[in-house]
């Protein structure tokens, strides 16, 4: 019992980093679909495509932190992709190459603020698990911050997911995982505040992806 219980652990674990597949981008297979911006007006609000027709309609905002937690960082693109309502990843195909429908692209303004405006996505199934079933919840971020690479947040998963383990919470916590939603309902939208901490700087990364 002991054994399964690690493993249920273990699996849950991989979920959060591994589940999701790696989006292609519509105009080069090597570069992160971050970046299939070009006929967006990038701004601090950004909704995903189905929003308005979906049942848990889900609000993200929050402010985004350069590395000292304190300075609100201007000009971040914040990228999230995630499955449908019944956690399907959604995905089309434009000059040959796939990209996933549910996905929205939003810059922080001078206050380093952010609003996406989506839903709960359902949950995909566990990997490594036979019956299949199904794990947790989750939206995926990658953020890219002028002048440097882009890199992969924690994944969001939700503070009720009845998929999470305490086990699993407190990997996650030792691990100091910080990608949990807490929702409050307001009328019809489920809301969570979401702020974010940028990682260290890298100076001789300057030149490497600038915008």
């Amino acid at each position: 019992m002991k054994n399964l219980s690690a493993l249920i652990c273990f699996t849950c674990f991989l979920s959060v980093q591994f589940l999701f597949p790696q989006e292609a981008s519509i105009n080069d297979k090597n570069r992160s679909p971050l970046y299939d911006y070009s006929e967006i007006h990038l701004n601090s609000t950004d909704t995903i495509p189905s929003f308005e027709t979906q049942e848990n309609k889900l609000k993200i905002t929050g402010t985004i932190y350069y590395s000292d937690g304190i300075t609100p960082a201007k000009d971040v693109i914040l990228y999230v992709y995630q499955p449908n309502a019944d956690g399907d990843f959604v995905t089309h195909k434009t000059n040959g190459k796939k990209y996933i429908e549910h996905r929205a692209w939003v810059k922080t303004n001078a206050e380093g603020q952010y609003t996406i405006y989506t839903f709960i996505p359902g949950a995909p199934y566990e990997p490594l698990t036979y019956p299949r079933r199904r794990g947790m919840k989750q939206i995926l971020p990658v953020i890219k911050v002028p002048g440097q690479p882009e890199y992969d947040f924690d994944a969001f998963i939700f503070d009720d997911d009845t998929a999470i383990s305490e086990r699993c919470r407190k990997k996650l916590e030792r691990i100091n995982y910080k990608g949990m939603l807490s929702l409050k309902k307001i009328g019809d939208m489920h809301v969570a505040v979401k702020d974010i901490v940028l990682k260290e700087e890298n100076p001789s990364n300057t030149v490497v992806a600038s915008l």
